[in-house]
């Protein structure tokens, strides 16, 4: 549908404000969150065919915020190894994002990370780390999938947790990926003429919203131990897993 800002009442957007912040503290301390919370009161603002590409923009001020709160905790060896196939493949999956069917693909991602936690620990047991080259292909899958979708950001923990990575370094290697993944995806939109200016300066202010966010979940996050980090990521993982497979069963 065509959007112009004049239509959003103030009640929505402070809806969309507040949802924002709040997503943004989530995402923070879980590495992903915003683009599965987000969707859920810009649908009915924006239109659903709009989501993608504002959350692409707008999920990039969360990330920088991110990574300024956090960025001495980034494993720039692991983001090097993602991204070569990651920035190619999240421009050819936006490319394609509006004629792609996902409600298959989003059932098969979902069961796979509601069965990833058990499976990651069991895999720890035996020594088994993502690593090394492993890390390149993993970088594309997650590209692929993040280029037709919002909330793919689960993916990207999932892997970076099997990388051997705890804490902070989680959420702060996520956020260096996925500014460089964020600026290829709107860029594509933007050259699709997908973001047209309205709809741009709607993600710009959606965006602001979120900075704050980071710095809150730093906050918190200094006073949780590994451990129960850990535990929360794990947790996030498979409810984002749940949420993913809800949206492929009923739609977006």
């Amino acid at each position: 549908m065509a959007f112009a800002l004049a239509d959003v009442s103030l009640v929505q957007a402070v809806l969309v404000a507040g949802t924002a912040f709040g997503a943004a503290v989530v995402g923070g301390m879980a590495g992903y969150g915003t683009g599965l919370l987000l969707p859920l009161v810009l649908v009915p603002v924006i239109g659903a065919e709009n989501v993608v590409p504002v959350i692409a923009v707008s999920s990039m001020f969360t990330n920088v915020g991110r990574f300024v709160a956090m960025r001495e905790a980034v494993d720039w060896r692991v983001a090097a190894t993602m991204l070569p196939l990651a920035v190619p493949l999240v421009m050819l999956s936006a490319y394609g994002f509006t004629r792609l069917d996902t409600r298959g693909a989003s059932l098969v991602i979902g069961l796979m990370l509601i069965v990833l936690v058990p499976l990651r620990r069991k895999l720890v047991r035996m020594g088994f780390r993502l690593a090394g080259w492993q890390l390149a292909p993993a970088g594309g899958v997650y590209g692929l999938v993040t280029g037709a979708s919002s909330g793919a950001g689960v993916i990207l923990v999932s892997f970076l947790m099997a990388a051997g990575l705890t804490g902070k370094a989680v959420i702060a290697t996520d956020a260096a990926i996925s500014i460089v993944i964020g600026i290829a995806k709107a860029g594509t939109f933007g050259w699709n003429e997908a973001l047209p200016t309205p709809l741009l300066l709607f993600a710009l202010l959606v965006g602001l919203a979120t900075l704050p966010g980071a710095f809150v979940a730093r906050a918190l996050l200094d006073r949780l131990p590994v451990r129960l980090h850990t535990l929360m990521l794990e947790a996030v993982i498979v409810v984002g897993g749940v949420l993913i497979v809800a949206r492929g069963l009923f739609g977006a």
